[in-house]
């Protein structure tokens, strides 16, 4: 019995992983080539997903698919950022500093 469980709650963690993903993956710009993703996870959307800690460690196994080295935080009304905080290359940051970012936030 205890297998069935943990193989349920890897899958239940897979998917997870797959929902903040896609999330992170709608953020990006391709101008930007992969760099300065920044997704917005309002309380709502956390509550919606699963536990922050547990979304958290989410964003962590995501970002490492998508490439990221992966900033999170949490704030004390129950929001969960999620930073790319990569160094991206030059010919990427010229027309990044021109435009102020505007964070992905699921409706």
């Amino acid at each position: 019995m205890p297998s069935q469980k943990n193989e349920l709650a890897e899958r239940h963690f897979a998917k997870l992983v797959n929902q903040v993903k896609a999330m992170m993956s709608a953020c990006l710009k391709s101008e930007y080539r992969g760099f300065y993703g920044q997704l917005v996870l309002p309380r709502e959307a956390v509550t919606e997903l699963s536990k922050p800690a547990e979304v958290r460690r989410a964003a962590r196994v995501a970002g490492g698919q998508l490439g990221w080295r992966v900033r999170t935080y949490i704030s004390d009304d129950g929001t969960v950022v999620i930073i790319d905080d990569r160094d991206p290359p030059q010919e990427v940051q010229k027309p990044a500093a021109r435009v102020p970012p505007t964070p992905y936030r699921p409706s």
